[in-house]
């Protein structure tokens, strides 16, 4: 049987203020967050790092020291800027072939009134129900809860049935991913208290209720790895991948003009873009050479040239994205808004470009609901490092890692990948 992940108990029950610690290992960068939580108010960072990390490919670990490295490195500034030392982290993740499914349960009521007793054996039977195959579960969120045949019931506490029934959206990885994720951090001396997905916990922090409820898809673009998650009715409804990102772009702009990938990384955040003016077909753009001993002279092209090679990639990229969103049922009338998040979500005139693409209403999310964040990670590329916090904060309700007594059962809204379902009963 694969291994669990294990999540917080209990988790945010308490008002007492207590802290935090989270981290966001990426292709290209890992980013910590110390922060204190379950107090009055937003949830307040009182530590922060960050460093290059060069460790893994596709959000993958394929060098255990360089990730260490960076991972100490970042958590080693959030720590002195704190002035306290972390055990555990609360963790993004977002390889391992992330993708989500439903499983269903029913109990029968016999006509009674639903009690807190009556919650608990539909977890039970609801955790009983999820086939791994082979699989890390990393969320198995309850969904909507059915009576008697009728879908789309939040809070069942109460109310008289027969049968009552759960859906559960159940997101997993490949469990070879998860380990050695796991034992990177563990080389960092930190524990792993909880696995979030990257763009649930980056929808957490850019996303608010009427977006939720109306419909929205949310695409976190990083270095090597685009996440996406599907909302609908206020509820998460599907999660996927798509092996591409960012570095994608600098890698092309490398190769198009033979020079090296940090001044690609440079060019196309200074001076790329993915929609072209006019004054970009005449506006030079300078291409340092591979080499720096003067044997090689610098060229200048246009600058239009340059936005030509980044469309090329974004053109494959909104491709597979298109497929991935298709796939998840967001199309239709009111699958018209997106939210884009990650590293590249910064290049110029992306919002435009992916608009049209996708013939989406798109806007750029920048994270919110926490106090203190630092001005250099309030950009849409830390989205997913503080909803993680937020995350953290909160109460899931996870069938999978958090066992319930009936003395805390409680009616709760999760998660729903039976949309078809959802939209059915209104």
């Amino acid at each position: 049987m694969p291994p669990r992940i294990p999540l917080p108990t209990a988790l945010g029950r308490s008002q007492a203020e207590r802290t935090v610690a989270v981290l966001d290992v990426g292709t290209s960068k890992v980013a910590a967050l110390i922060a204190l939580v379950g107090g009055e108010g937003e949830p307040r960072v009182i530590g922060s790092g960050q460093k290059p990390c060069t460790g893994l490919r596709r959000a993958t670990v394929t060098d255990f020291d360089k990730t260490e490295m960076a991972i100490r490195g970042a958590m080693d500034q959030a720590e002195r800027a704190a002035g306290i030392q972390v055990e555990s982290v609360v963790a993004s993740f977002a390889a391992g072939n992330l993708s989500s499914s439903m499983a269903s349960t029913e109990i029968d009521i016999a006509g009674a009134s639903i009690t807190p007793t009556d919650m608990v054996t539909l977890r039970q039977a609801g955790r009983a129900a999820i086939d791994p195959k082979g699989r890390s579960i990393i969320h198995a969120l309850p969904a909507l809860y059915v009576l008697d045949g009728l879908p789309g019931v939040e809070s069942p506490l109460g109310l008289h049935a027969d049968r009552l029934g759960m859906d559960i959206h159940v997101v997993a990885a490949d469990t070879p991913a998860i380990l050695n994720f796991g034992r990177a951090v563990g080389q960092a001396h930190l524990g792993v208290s909880s696995l979030v997905a990257t763009p649930l916990a980056a929808g957490l922090a850019v996303l608010d209720a009427e977006e939720r409820d109306i419909g929205v898809a949310l695409i976190d673009i990083g270095a090597g790895i685009t996440s996406i998650a599907v909302y609908r009715f206020g509820i998460p409804v599907g999660v996927a991948t798509v092996p591409m990102g960012s570095a994608d772009i600098t890698d092309d702009i490398a190769a198009a003009f033979a020079t090296r990938r940090s001044h690609a990384e440079r060019l196309k955040t200074f001076d790329g873009a993915a929609v072209a003016t006019t004054r970009d077909q005449t506006d030079p753009v300078i291409i340092p050479p591979m080499v720096d001993d003067g044997s090689v002279e610098p060229i200048k092209v246009p600058r239009a040239q340059l936005v030509g090679v980044i469309r090329t990639r974004l053109d494959m990229l909104f491709g597979e994205i298109a497929a991935a969103l298709s796939a998840l049922g967001f199309v239709g009338p009111q699958a018209r808004r997106v939210v884009l998040t990650g590293g590249g979500a910064d290049l110029r005139s992306i919002g435009e470009y992916a608009g049209t693409y996708l013939r989406c209403n798109v806007r750029i999310g920048r994270p919110r609901g926490l106090a203190g964040l630092p001005v250099a990670q309030e950009g849409p590329a830390f989205a997913a490092l503080a909803g993680l916090v937020l995350f953290a904060g909160a109460d899931n309700g996870d069938v999978w890692h958090q066992p319930q007594s009936s003395e805390s059962a409680a009616p709760k809204r999760g998660l729903t990948g039976v949309i078809e379902k959802l939209w059915g009963s209104l």
